[in-house]
């Protein structure tokens, strides 16, 4: 069983920074995708930035992050989304995401509990 564990969001105001973390752990033979999306209030699940799948290619960033959010990752499969510039429109439940290969033949999506970032005005 995959696991992808977030760090804890919180409440940052208007302008500030914020870091979030994710941790993979469990038994699988290779991730190959991770990235972050987030869900607004009231909103449907969107895509906040990624690495492609296999890591050959630019990072995607959201059109409304770009410029201010960076995704990073580690060699221990670790992944990172360093917000800044956050604005009120930017709150929402983060979540971890990562696509895995358990075996050779089995890929599955996984997903973190995900992680509220709250932004004030």
């Amino acid at each position: 069983q995959v696991q992808l564990v977030e760090s804890e969001g919180g409440l940052v105001q208007a302008g500030g920074s914020l870091r979030l973390s994710c941790v993979a752990s469990g038994y699988f033979l290779k991730i190959i995708r991770m990235g972050w999306y987030r869900q607004a209030p009231g909103k449907e699940r969107v895509l906040v930035a990624a690495f492609p799948s296999g890591g050959n290619g630019d990072v995607n960033y959201s059109s409304s992050v770009k410029g201010r959010f960076t995704i990073s990752r580690d060699n221990a499969n670790n992944v990172y989304l360093q917000m800044n510039s956050l604005k009120p429109e930017d709150t929402a439940v983060y979540y971890c995401n990562a696509g895995v290969f358990t075996d050779s033949e089995t890929y599955q999506e996984v997903w973190g509990q995900g992680t509220l970032v709250t932004v004030s005005s």
